[in-house]
C-alpha cells in the first residue's frame, strides 16, 4: 500500500495545469520548478472536455517543456488544460501478429482487428546500431520491375530511394514493389513494412484494397497517417514501422522491405514543428537538422553480423518543382546508395513504370549480380543496354536538330533500340518479371545489332557466345572484327 501512495504521489508531482502557450502542434508547459521531466518522455494531455491526447516532450528548456501533441491543439487553451507525464518514452508493442494488419499513424489498428497484445515493447527510437557490427549488403532483391532488377539492382540491407515529382505514380510504383518483391532462394521469410504519410483517404484505400485483393496484405503491415491527421503523427509514423521492422529482422530473422512515402510530407511536417519552435531556418525553411533527422530513419536499413534478417529501405519522395537540388533528395541523396528518377516525359508517353535508368543508380548492384541469384551475363549486359539506350537518346535528339536523313545506318539501329526499349523493356504495366525473364528480354533487345564484336563491347564475347541465342545459332567468328 506505501507503494501505491508513493506512486500516487509521483503521479500528482508530475501533473500539471499551467499551460503557458499554445502554438501550432506545440504545448509549452511551466514545470514551476519540480523538474523531473525528461526529453522525448510521453506525457498525456487533458482537454476542457475530459478527452485525453498523447504527446512527446520536445525540448526542455530551464523550467519550460516543449510538447508536440499527436493528435493535434484543436481545443485546448492555456487554463483548463492538464498535462500528466509519464516517465517513459513512446513505445510499441510487436507481435508476429502484426502482419497482414493496417494502423494508424499513431499505430492504432484500423483495420477493425484487436489491438496487438504484445509481451515485448519497444522504443520507436530504435536502438544505436554498432557500426562496426555492419553487415556489407551483397545479396539480391527481385522487385519484378525489369528496369530496377537489370539496371539498378536492389540488395539486401541497402536503402535505394524512388525520386518522383507531383502527380507522378510514384504510389503505384511502391505498391506494386510492395506486391511483387521477393528474397530468391528456399527457407527465406519475407516481409514489407509500408509506411505512408500525408496521404489523401483515397490513397489509403486504394493501397489497402490493392493488398486485399492482390492477396499481398498476409505479408504486409501497413501503417498510414492521413493529410488530415496533425503534421506531429508523420514524425512518429516512419519511425513506428521501423521500429516493427527491425523486430521482423533482427529477431524474428525476416528479410523486411521497407516502403515510406512520401518523404517529402515528413520533411514538411518537421519544417512546421521547426517553424512553431521559432528555430532558425536552414535552406528553403527546413531546420539545420534535417540532414541528420532523415539519417536517423535511412541509417535504419541494413544487416547485422549474426542476424539472418536484412532491412532495405526504398523511400520515395516528391521532388518540389521536380528540382533534383531541392534540400529534401540533395540530402537524401547524400546519406542513400543511389537513387531511382521517375521521369514525367516517359510518363507522358503512357510508359509504366516510367523509370529512367540513364539519371538512376544503385551503388551497391555490383555486389549483388552475377552470384547465384543472377546470371553470370546481368553484368555485362546491364551495362550494354545502358550505354545501348544512352547512346539511342542522344541520337534522338540530334534527329530534332538535323532531321533523320542524316544519320548512318549504324545510327539508325540506335535509335530503333531505344524505341523497342522503352516499349517493350521499361513498359511492362503490372506484369510481374523474373529477373531471369528480364535479363531474357535484355538478350531479346539486343539483337538489333548484328555485329557483335564492333557494336556489343561492353559483353564480354564468351557471355555473348553462352547466352545470345541468334549470335549463338549463327555460329559467328568472334576474333574477326569485320564479322
Amino acid at each position: 500500500m506505501a507503494t501505491d501512495n508513493q506512486s500516487l504521489k509521483d503521479a500528482t508531482l508530475r501533473s500539471f495545469k499551467t499551460v503557458d502557450e499554445v502554438s501550432g502542434p506545440l504545448l509549452f508547459v511551466n514545470l514551476e520548478g519540480k523538474g523531473g521531466v525528461s526529453y522525448g518522455e510521453i506525457c498525456e494531455i487533458e482537454t476542457p472536455r475530459g478527452e485525453r491526447r498523447r504527446g512527446q516532450v520536445l525540448e526542455i528548456s530551464d523550467d519550460l517543456a516543449v510538447i508536440q501533441v499527436f493528435e493535434g491543439t484543436t481545443g485546448l487553451d492555456t487554463d483548463a488544460t492538464t498535462v500528466r507525464f509519464l516517465g517513459s518514452t513512446l513505445e510499441i508493442p510487436l507481435t508476429e501478429d502484426m502482419l497482414g494488419r493496417v494502423f494508424n499513424g499513431r499505430g492504432e489498428p484500423i483495420d477493425d482487428g484487436p489491438a496487438p497484445i504484445g509481451n515485448l515493447k519497444r522504443t520507436i527510437a530504435g536502438d544505436p546500431l554498432n557500426p562496426a557490427a555492419r553487415e556489407y549488403p551483397r545479396a539480391f532483391i527481385q522487385t519484378g520491375i525489369s528496369s530496377i532488377d537489370a539496371l539498378l539492382t536492389l540488395v539486401r540491407g541497402q536503402k535505394l530511394p524512388l525520386f518522383s515529382g507531383s502527380g507522378l505514380p510514384h504510389n503505384q510504383i511502391g505498391a506494386q514493389i510492395a506486391r511483387q518483391a521477393t528474397v530468391l532462394g528456399e527457407g527465406e521469410s519475407f516481409a514489407v513494412v509500408f509506411a505512408a504519410m500525408g496521404i489523401t483517404a483515397e490513397e489509403a484505400r486504394f493501397f489497402q484494397s490493392d493488398f486485399e485483393r492482390t492477396g499481398a496484405l498476409e505479408r504486409v503491415t501497413l501503417f498510414l497517417n492521413l493529410a488530415d491527421d496533425p503534421a506531429v503523427e508523420r514524425i512518429i509514423t516512419p519511425r513506428l514501422a521501423l521500429t516493427f521492422a527491425e523486430y521482423l529482422a533482427f529477431d524474428l530473422d525476416y528479410h523486411v522491405l521497407v516502403i515510406l512515402t512520401d518523404l517529402t510530407n515528413y520533411a514538411e511536417a518537421l519544417r512546421e514543428i521547426s517553424a512553431a519552435r521559432e528555430e532558425v531556418p536552414g535552406r528553403r525553411g527546413f531546420p539545420g537538422y534535417l540532414y541528420s533527422d532523415l539519417s536517423t530513419l535511412y541509417e535504419r536499413a541494413g544487416r547485422i553480423e549474426g542476424k539472418k534478417g536484412s532491412i532495405t529501405q526504398i523511400p520515395i519522395l516528391s521532388m518540389p518543382n521536380d528540382d533534383i537540388t531541392h534540400p529534401i533528395p540533395d540530402l537524401t541523396g547524400y546519406i542513400t546508395e543511389g537513387q531511382v528518377y521517375v521521369d514525367r516525359a516517359l510518363n507522358r508517353k503512357g510508359i509504366f513504370p516510367p523509370i529512367n535508368p540513364l539519371p538512376s543508380l544503385s551503388r551497391l548492384m555490383k555486389e549483388a549480380i552475377g552470384k547465384g541469384s543472377t546470371r553470370e551475363d546481368h553484368a555485362g549486359l546491364s551495362a550494354q543496354l545502358y550505354a545501348a539506350y544512352a547512346k539511342g537518346r542522344e541520337i534522338r535528339d540530334l534527329v530534332a536538330v538535323v532531321g533523320e536523313e542524316s544519320l548512318t545506318d549504324e545510327d539508325r539501329l540506335y535509335l530503333e533500340f531505344g524505341d523497342r526499349f522503352e516499349s517493350e523493356f521499361l513498359n511492362q504495366g503490372l506484369t510481374n518479371r523474373t529477373i531471369f525473364e528480364t535479363l531474357d528480354l535484355g538478350w531479346d533487345m539486343l539483337k538489333v545489332f548484328p555485329n557483335p564484336t564492333r557494336q556489343l563491347k561492353r559483353i564480354d564475347q564468351k557471355i555473348i557466345e553462352k547466352f545470345h541465342k541468334e549470335y549463338r545459332d549463327e555460329k559467328y567468328d568472334f576474333n574477326d572484327v569485320n564479322a
